[in-house]
């Protein structure tokens, strides 16, 4: 399970990539309130180093983490002791009666499963409409086509104190896949430690999911904002009601 954001890049997103979780935990904590979900469990798929699910866990929620990453649960487990957290691909796991479902950070566009198909993804969101309880709501967000133009390739970087993350995008617009190739250094000692991961997403059309969620029978909202945490650029969160 370990072949993705491995310790080196789990501790490097969770040291300098936190903004995203963190940000969105106020705006999501708000829509769980306006849906009368103050307590119970909260199921957190691709819950990453637990940053969202200790700012649940603080305002009282029980919460259950799932995340394909050995390194990325075991920061969690460290940081939310009082929280359950599995090491599983969130397309198999069992998700128990719950009040509410989130996946911040899009988890689902990910393809580290091969079960990150059309067919998956429905069979997915039907396990989790069947697990919520009446009332209960689904929150998550991903990323859309558009992420990077047609023919180019972008390269960024970022760089903490004993740490630096170089990233290659390129978006496939015939079949709808970002490959990201990442490459870290991370200061072990007196030296850096290289490592280098492929990731790829199959990104959805926004029209597309909220159309496979009606068939299923929620109530969709789609949003571009957490609160006041806004998305980044071609990306959009749901809020998918029992």
């Amino acid at each position: 399970m370990n072949k993705w954001y491995k310790a080196d890049l789990a501790f490097i997103h969770d040291v300098g990539f936190a903004d995203y979780a963190l940000k969105s935990a106020p705006g999501i904590l708000a829509i769980l309130e306006q849906n009368q979900i103050r307590e119970g469990l909260v199921v957190d798929l691709g819950c990453g180093s637990g940053l969202w699910a200790q700012e649940l866990t603080q305002a009282g929620y029980l919460v259950l983490g799932v995340d394909i990453s050995e390194s990325m649960i075991a920061l969690a487990q460290k940081r939310v002791p009082n929280a359950e957290f599995l090491v599983a691909s969130i397309f198999q796991v069992h998700i128990p009666s719950c009040h509410a479902v989130t996946s911040v950070g899009e988890c689902f566009n990910y393809l580290f499963d091969p079960d990150n198909n059309h067919t998956g993804l429905v069979r997915v969101f039907r396990r989790i409409y069947d697990a919520l309880t009446p009332g209960g709501v689904f929150i998550f967000d991903l990323a859309e086509p558009g992420q990077v133009a047609q023919g180019t390739t972008v390269k960024n970087f970022t760089e903490g104190e004993d740490w630096i993350v170089l990233v290659e995008k390129k978006e496939n617009q015939e079949t709808g896949i970002l490959t990201r190739r990442i490459i870290s250094f991370r200061k072990v000692g007196e030296h850096y430690r290289r490592s280098d991961e492929v990731h790829r997403q199959q990104l959805y059309k926004s029209t597309d999911i909220v159309r496979v969620l009606h068939q299923i029978g929620f109530q969709v909202v789609t949003i571009h904002s957490y609160g006041e945490y806004s998305l980044p650029p071609v990306h959009i969160a749901f809020i998918a009601r029992k």
